[in-house]
């Protein structure tokens, strides 16, 4: 399902303001540029292949994202990339890739034990043999959802000359293993000698599976674990760690 915050091209430019560059992006990119064709599942404006053209990548790169305004963004930026709209459900590839990426806590969105399933299963038939899917979920040992409160506001410049501010809300208690929070995006524009405002509030559900979980359902797919990660800096999985990055290879 598309995020309404980035359902229509003039709040989709606000990811890349809310998302900056980081450890996670230099992660994925050192694997991209290793690998002779890959698809980014769930690529959003594209940043991430756009590092890679950049760098140098001369293979296969291949971005999916259900949310066409994202994709907008994405085709602006390079048009050496296929951008194709739709999710794994909706497209097939058999055997293509090197390496299949799902980025940006993506794979918490699917929320059902079958979708899950489905996607693993489409992960795995595009994969070649041997080829990788590499992905993160936040440990919910850490559980990061107690930060999620209006104390804790994110302001910043969009970019434009005006400001972004955005918090999160849990709503009430946990149900199993699945977390509801809202969004909600304050902006303020320069129009003229005015300041205008604007807000818009959008609802997610998010599933926290632990690494047992997870090794559970890569298993029944094909994808064996390989590596996995506490946090960007590569270091171990704890309880405390923020991270479960994890590296599978197609068997």
């Amino acid at each position: 399902m598309v995020d309404r915050p980035y359902a229509d091209v003039s709040h989709a430019a606000v990811y890349d303001v809310l998302n900056r560059w980081g450890p996670c992006d230099d992660f994925y990119l050192d694997l991209v540029m290793a690998a002779p064709s890959v698809l980014d599942v769930g690529c959003g404006t594209g940043r991430l292949l756009h590092g890679a053209r950049a760098a140098g990548h001369e293979g296969r790169l291949v971005g999916l994202d259900p949310a066409a305004a994202m994709l907008v963004r994405a085709r602006d930026g390079r048009r050496d990339v296929e951008w194709v709209l739709g999710d794994l459900r909706s497209h097939a590839w058999h055997g293509e890739f090197g390496l299949v990426v799902m980025t940006g806590h993506a794979f918490q969105e699917l929320l059902g034990d079958e979708e899950l399933r489905l996607a693993l299963r489409a992960v795995r038939e595009a994969l070649g043999d041997g080829g990788r899917f590499v992905f993160e979920t936040r440990n919910p040992a850490a559980r990061a959802w107690e930060a999620w409160t209006p104390k804790h506001v994110r302001e910043l410049d969009d970019g434009q000359g005006g400001r972004v501010r955005v918090w999160h809300e849990v709503e009430g208690p946990l149900h199993g293993d699945r977390v509801t929070f809202t969004t909600t995006c304050e902006f303020t524009t320069p129009f003229g000698d005015r300041r205008l405002h604007a807000s818009r509030v959008s609802r997610n559900t998010l599933r926290f599976l632990d690494a047992t979980a997870l090794a559970k359902l890569l298993a029944e797919a094909g994808l064996t674990v390989t590596e996995q990660y506490g946090d960007w800096g590569r270091g171990p999985l704890g309880p405390g760690a923020p991270e479960i990055i994890t590296v599978t290879r197609a068997v």
